[in-house]
């Protein structure tokens, strides 16, 4: 079989040998952060991962895969069916049913996606170093960390939408390419050079099962990306005939995975809910403002233009900068681009993908920058290539940031500790994380040879020094009791419901045959002076056999109706979705006064 060609670059063999055991062991850390805490509910998600996760098991409750079942009104039919079953498989029907098991499908499906950055970059260069780098950064994007790993998450979709590009830098590779600069025209092979039809049918299966994960509307930057890419690395130059080819094939597979998408409507028992619920409300809806569409793009807020310009830095948390340096290494070649001066074929790939995906999500009202997330493989593969030419300025603010997060981590370790929360173990091994964060840090600051490294390694630090802090409250001093818990309350149980769907964590919590009734705590959320926190539970206890009640007011350490009521279970949790006002400058360094909260399950005496 015929070897791929790469592109070798001149190193040193010890220094070369040095950086690819550092990313790989970086690697290792990266792959311990994202398994570490699979369970846990404080790992960050999108906040309607509990909502997809109620669906998935009430339809699980059904026995059957469709139609899609939810108590939440007009809320079955918001993602496509894939999704939950995902969930349904991985939970085993309701068997086996914990966020670890429905977490791990998208914890396979990134490792995946690394996997290819990885061999990827090896394949290019013919060595190991820059794809570890390329592997590790990506794993280090907050996007990543946030969406890679939880249920509701975006990596089923950026595996099945890079498979079409990853699919094409390797049949580039196998034909001789990448295209080099100043290379003489008509060197590559002329046959073969492309994907055939049969090439181009299977991946549009792959476009359709990413679809089913996420929405039809996907299909736009997915096939967009790849029929660009296709034409910017074409080895031979563009006439209208190979264009006229690209366009055709890359049309097929996008019908062929509308088609697959369409295959929803055909098998649910109710399509006509699926186009009210999905069609209109979920998509229609991100076209629609009160504004026009130029108001809404250029204000100065979250879905404007501007805001969405920024969603690759965004979408890379604490390396916001390093993209930014990315860039604006970008827009210095622009004059070389505007000579024509061909790009070598795998930069153009990346650069058409991270280019359409968004571009697109410029045109709708709604924009957010995690619709851009499956183009961040090709971020990330940009940063490896380009890695020592970014300025080491662009590291340093980096490296700042994460000392500030670490300092904030150290801080609510030890409040948590004082509070009784952790063990002296546990608490060690926070500080442990934390000193080594610091350590990074100074090298960094330090030794400019060490900037680059030491700031991606930070934050796989405060990753880890996170994941550390919030495992206390995972344990017993988080979870309700064995006695609690084999006491099952005879009658409805009222939990909280700050936000859509919350009041499905208690299906982990007090897992068992009971009827959970949220109740809104929105009015102490929104300020309202005029509520009464002792008044309502007390109303809640008349009218259920339970109440799961939120510690309102840290300097009230007991349920406001005791005596009268009995405590069934206590546990410690960690708020969010502050007030404006809750978190301020005189209390932030004193969490215990907005993060941490007691949490009780109540009856009447």
């Amino acid at each position: 079989m015929q070897r791929p060609a790469v592109m070798r670059l001149p190193s040193s063999d010890s220094a070369d040998s040095a950086a690819t055991l550092f990313w790989g062991l970086a690697l290792l850390l990266a792959a311990w952060v994202y398994l570490f805490g699979l369970d846990s509910p404080y790992a960050p998600s999108n906040g309607d991962e509990l909502v997809y996760a109620h669906i998935a098991r009430e339809t699980a409750a059904t026995g059957q895969w469709l139609p899609l079942a939810s108590e939440l009104v007009d809320t079955r039919n918001t993602k496509p069916p894939l999704l939950f079953w995902q969930a349904m498989v991985a939970g085993g029907w309701g068997e086996r049913w914990s966020l670890a098991a429905l977490r791990t499908p998208s914890l396979i499906y990134l490792a995946l996606v690394t996997a290819a950055i990885a061999l990827s970059l090896r394949a290019l260069l013919g060595r190991w170093r820059e794809g570890l780098l390329a592997a590790t950064v990506f794993l280090a994007f907050l996007s990543t960390f946030r969406y890679g790993r939880t249920y509701l998450t975006s990596a089923p979709e950026t595996f099945w939408f890079s498979l079409p590009l990853f699919a094409l830098w390797w049949q580039r590779l196998r034909h001789g390419l990448p295209r080099e600069p100043g290379e003489p025209a008509g060197t590559a092979p002329a046959a073969g050079n492309s994907p055939g039809w049969i090439s181009h049918l299977l991946l549009g299966l792959a476009l359709g099962a990413g679809l089913l994960y996420k929405s039809f509307a996907l299909i736009v930057p997915a096939a967009a990306a790849w029929w660009l890419a296709l034409l910017v690395s074409e080895p031979q130059g563009l006439d209208g005939r190979t264009v006229l080819r690209h366009t055709l094939r890359v049309g097929a597979s996008a019908a062929l995975a509308l088609g697959v998408f369409a295959l929803w409507f055909v098998l649910d028992p109710d399509p006509r809910a699926i186009w009210q619920e999905f069609i209109v409300a979920e998509n229609a809806a991100k076209f629609r403002d009160p504004r026009s569409w130029w108001q809404a793009a250029i204000a100065l807020d979250g879905s404007s233009i501007w805001s969405q310009l920024l969603a690759y830095g965004v979408n890379a948390g604490l390396l916001f900068t390093v993209v930014a340096g990315l860039a604006w290494l970008g827009l210095r070649q622009l004059p070389r681009w505007r000579r024509l001066q061909p790009l070598p074929a795998h930069t153009a790939i990346l650069l058409a993908w991270v280019g359409v995906w968004l571009l697109v999500f410029l045109l709708p009202n709604q924009r957010s920058a995690r619709y851009v997330i499956p183009a961040m493989p090709a971020v990330a593969m940009l940063l490896a290539l380009h890695w020592r030419a970014i300025g080491r300025a662009w590291f340093v603010p980096a490296l700042l940031l994460a000392a500030g997060a670490l300092a904030v981590i150290a801080r609510i370790a030890t409040v948590g500790h004082e509070l009784g929360l952790s063990s002296a173990g546990a608490y060690a091994a926070v500080l442990a994380a934390t000193a080594a964060g610091a350590v990074t840090l100074a090298v960094g600051l330090w030794r400019a040879a060490s900037t680059r490294a030491a700031a991606v390694l930070a934050t796989l630090l405060v990753y880890a020094a996170f994941n550390l802090t919030v495992a206390s409250l995972d344990g017993p001093v988080g979870r309700y009791g064995a006695q609690t818990l084999a006491a099952p309350a005879a009658g409805p149980i009222a939990v909280p419901n700050g936000f859509n769907g919350q009041f499905e964590r208690f299906q982990f919590l007090l897992p068992g045959a009971h009827r959970y009734v949220p109740y809104e705590t929105g009015a102490r959320r929104h300020g309202d002076s005029a509520w009464d926190p002792a008044a309502e539970l007390a109303r809640l206890l008349a009218t259920h056999a339970a109440v799961v009640w939120i510690q309102h007011d840290s300097a009230h350490p007991e349920p406001p109706c005791r005596p009268a009521c009995r405590v069934l279970g206590e546990r410690w949790i960690l708020t969010s979705r502050h007030l404006p006002g809750e978190v301020r400058w005189d209390n932030v360094w004193y969490p215990q006064d907005w993060l941490y909260r007691r949490e009780w399950l109540l009856a009447a005496p």
